[in-house]
Parts: structure tokens; sequence; C-alpha cells
């Protein structure tokens, strides 16, 4: 399987493009977890929002305040609970 191109453009830390998803792992306003071809993309900030999502193309939009970027190898465990519950709790 060939590997996606991972692109990341951030403008004036309120609006990004990500390229290269694979999986939005979870999300919330203020974090935003993707799995990418080159890892995992923690975006941390303020009214964090994923304004768009095509894993078809492995593209995503987002919006909101960026204060901080932070790649890892790791997947992160996975939570217990349904994801309503997760998403709700």
């Amino acid at each position: 399987m060939e590997e996606q191109a991972h692109h990341l453009e951030l403008s004036h830390r309120e609006k990004g493009t990500v390229t290269g998803v694979l999986e939005v792992i979870a999300f919330d306003e203020h974090e935003i977890l993707l799995k990418t071809s080159q890892g995992m993309l923690t975006i941390k900030g303020n009214d964090l929002h994923v304004s768009r999502l095509d894993l078809d193309s492995g593209e995503t939009e987002l919006e909101g305040k960026v204060d901080a970027l932070l790649y890892s190898g790791k997947e992160p465990k996975k939570k217990k609970g349904s994801a309503l519950a997760r998403l709700f709790g």
C-alpha cells in the first residue's frame, strides 16, 4: 500500500489543512487527535473544530485557536466505554 503524502498548513494559528490523515481518533474544543501517514498528530488549542473531513482523500480542515502541534509515533491507549459515553461524558 502506498503511503499518503502528509502536509500541514496553518494560517494565522486559526485555520489549517492536514493531508495524509488516516483516521480521526478524537476531537473536542481543546484537542484534535489525528492518525497520519507520519504518525500521531495532536493539535491543542481553544474552540477547535474539524470543519471538513474526507478520509477518501486523507484530508481534513480545522478551525480554532491553535496553541500546540505535537507528533508522536505511538497510538493512544483506547479509552473504555462507548463512543457516545466518551463524547457526552
